[in-house]
């Protein structure tokens, strides 16, 4: 095999916090940035290992401290050391981690990357030629299936079916056993199609490819398993370069990725899994905690270590996910009880729960609570509004947009696709051949981005312009750090971002979060609001078993575990603006809402949105006074140097160009402007529209 090639931060730092300080020079200094469960991990060098690690409790630290401190000890030779991971960004992470603890050459490798990586080195040997080209995306040979079998199928449907075909392969299920598998595991069939015409349609699709020379993603699992299972000197000299494993998240593997797994082991015991049953939230891509929870049985002298001191979130987010899984005797899963979270960091505020009476009304509420928590110094990019489907997305871009706040969709164009960002990288590159060596390297990125376009103030207003801005705006911030952290140079910088781009794993970029919250996983936030917690959204109405509804709640978990300080809970009574009030709230929450115990109290918000009797704005309002707030405005965010919209918001003034607010309880009967702004701003305000009043009337 060829020589192996040679992340977020920890969601809090117990009480000694390593990567403040230099790479460590001891095993002992490894181990002192550990609490006692994460070093109990890091000394369990040999396997079976099982690490169960709730939200938040630095799993991932653990586990790159016990592979650096594998190798300082000399336990381990980086190079036989294979962790594999999720995704492309979680195994970047797992690199950058593990190279500021000054070790190199460990493989941190996605599945898919590790056996491709294999597949391609031994193709030649075993098959002969090039190994196949892979098919970026399954829709065009199923959609050529469908043709075949004289389907009448659209998009969504080809979406849907390419989404079956993915689940039976790595559930290990064949053409010929999908009809029996999906009715002995109760799993309908996609709408519009029954069991059997979908299992034609898998093998029509395998013709496609063949006839193609193609493969897809789960053929390079399933072919390198093959391979390693049938041809003992190739598994030889695969286990012979590979001694050591973990895997993480290990509670979302496939069967199909068991198999390899267990190809890439043999009969040797070397593994450390690390996952939490509470956060399988992909069963329905083949994902299973069966694996993590049968763990012991398989291998009944495993080391068991559990991780429960939670430094990410605060007592109150802590104490409701711990509620939400004890919850009507949830708290067990499997043959695990759930882990019961004990919370690390000083208590905060308490979770907020508010009902609004439509999604409209939902949308600018929450639009509203962000511009407040941006005024009072928290970052866009700290910030998360989670969802269950994408679909609902829409309304909170519109409320935020027109609250003048910058936000983003996880899941659009990705970071390193950007034409301002590759062709910042192009000059980076070109600079790092005559760099000075004697100018710290964010100051040659500064001058080098300045002429590129950038500022070191951003831009007025939003759109493209400003879009430009927050992505150099992020190379600038990863400059920084990279700085602070390790004194990088510019080469480091560039290599740093090569790695990066491979993996996707792009630095922040300053605006609000919008994500579903499947596509939150991972993440973390200073605040986060949950929206739409209402039945039919969440449980979602598709979930129609007990295991799908089970299923609903750990993503409930997932959501709430995303929050370090900051929760709002909240849905609305109905869609659409003076419809039926319908809904009701999720039963996720039943006995967990304040409404359910009324000595706690609860917030109300009416159109207003706020909880207070708000005026009615009609929309028509004094232009020249409009312009007068909005010249103060523009003064006041430049001698604060804080984009305006932090001042206020256009809709906002437009509010106060109407109503003209003569005292501060005007002021706060203005949706979106609370007490600490009237405080901040009040006095300003009342004085642009009391000089206004009074050129108007000749004064």
């Amino acid at each position: 095999m060829p020589a192996p090639s040679s992340s977020p931060q920890p969601s809090s730092a117990p009480p000694s916090d390593l990567f403040a300080s230099t790479v460590p020079r001891t095993p002992e200094a490894i181990l002192e940035a550990l609490d006692p469960d994460q070093r109990a991990v890091a000394e369990a060098l040999t396997g079976p290992v099982c690490v169960l690690a709730g939200a938040g409790t630095g799993k991932t630290r653990a586990i790159t401290h016990r592979i650096a401190y594998g190798v300082r000890t000399g336990m381990y030779t980086p190079t036989t050391v294979l962790a594999v991971t999720f995704t492309a960004r979680a195994a970047g992470e797992m690199r950058t981690r593990l190279r500021d603890l000054g070790v190199s050459g460990v493989q941190a490798r996605t599945f898919h990357a590790a056996a491709l990586r294999q597949l391609s080195f031994f193709w030649p040997q075993v098959v002969g030629g090039p190994p196949p080209r892979i098919l970026e995306h399954k829709a065009p040979a199923v959609g050529e299936a469908a043709r075949r079998l004289n389907l009448s199928v659209d998009r969504v449907a080809v979406r849907d079916l390419s989404s079956e075909v993915e689940w039976a392969k790595v559930s290990l299920v064949t053409a010929e056993d999908y009809e029996r598998a999906c009715v002995a595991k109760g799993r309908p069939a996609p709408a519009g199609f029954d069991h059997r015409t979908v299992a034609r349609l898998i093998t029509a699709y395998e013709e496609v490819k063949t006839e193609r020379s193609v493969i897809d993603f789960e053929d390079v699992l399933l072919m390198l398993g093959d391979m390693l299972a049938s041809n003992h000197t190739i598994a030889e000299t695969v286990r012979r370069q590979y001694r050591h494993f973990v895997v993480d998240e290990y509670q979302d593997v496939s069967p199909l990725q068991q198999f390899v797994l267990d190809q890439w082991l043999g009969d040797r015991r070397e593994l450390c899994v690390v996952g939490d049953p509470s956060q399988t939230i992909y069963s329905f891509t083949g994902a299973t905690p069966h694996h993590l929870l049968s763990f012991q049985k398989v291998h009944p002298d495993a080391q068991v270590v559990r991780l429960v001191r939670d430094y990410r979130s605060t007592p109150q987010v802590v104490g409701l996910a711990n509620k939400l899984l004890a919850t009507k005797g949830v708290r067990r899963s499997g043959s695990h009880p759930a882990l019961e979270l004990i919370a690390q960091r000083p208590s905060g505020p308490p979770v907020a729960y508010t009902t609004y009476d439509d999604d409209e009304s939902e949308a600018r509420g929450i639009a509203t609570k962000v511009g407040r928590l941006v005024a009072a110094g928290t970052a866009p990019s700290e910030i998360a509004v989670l969802y269950r489907t994408n679909a609902q997305s829409e309304g909170f871009e519109a409320a935020l947009a027109d609250a003048g706040i910058a936000y983003l969709v996880r899941g659009g164009e990705r970071f390193f696709a950007r034409r301002e960002v590759r062709d910042a990288i192009v000059l980076l590159r070109g600079a790092a051949r005559s760099a000075e060596p004697d100018i710290p390297m964010p100051t040659t990125v500064r001058d080098v981005l300045t002429s590129a376009g950038w500022s070191a103030a951003p831009p007025a207003g939003r759109g493209a312009t400003r879009e430009r801005w927050e992505s150099m705006q992020a190379l600038v911030g990863l400059a920084d750090d990279l700085w602070a952290k390790r004194r990088a140079s510019l080469p480091d910088l560039i290599q740093d971002l090569e790695e990066r781009s491979s993996a996707q794993h792009a630095p922040t970029v300053e605006g609000v979060t919008l994500a579903s919250l499947h596509a939150a996983k991972g993440l973390e936030w200073d605040a986060v609001f949950l929206a739409g917690m209402s039945e039919g959204l969440m449980p979602i109405s598709l979930a129609e078993t007990d295991e799908a509804v089970a299923e609903e709640r750990r993503l409930l978990y997932v959501g709430i575990t995303r929050a370090r300080e900051h929760l709002d809970l909240s849905y609305a009574r109905a869609r659409n603006p003076g419809g039926r009030a319908g809904r009701r709230r999720t039963r996720f929450l039943d006995g967990l809402w304040p409404s359910d115990n009324p000595a706690a109290g609860i917030r109300r918000a009416p159109r207003d949105v706020g909880g207070r009797s708000a005026v009615v704005v009609t929309g028509t309002y004094d232009a020249e006074l409009y312009e007068a707030l909005k010249d103060w405005r523009t003064a006041r965010a430049e001698a604060i140097d804080r984009p305006k919209f932090v001042v206020f918001s256009d809709a906002i003034l437009r509010a106060m160009a109407e109503l003209a607010p003569t005292t501060n309880a005007d002021l706060v009967r203005i949706d979106g402007v609370g007490p600490g702004k009237v405080e901040t701003y009040g006095a300003e305000v009342l004085g642009v529209v009391r000089a206004h009043v009074e050129k108007k009337s000749g004064n």
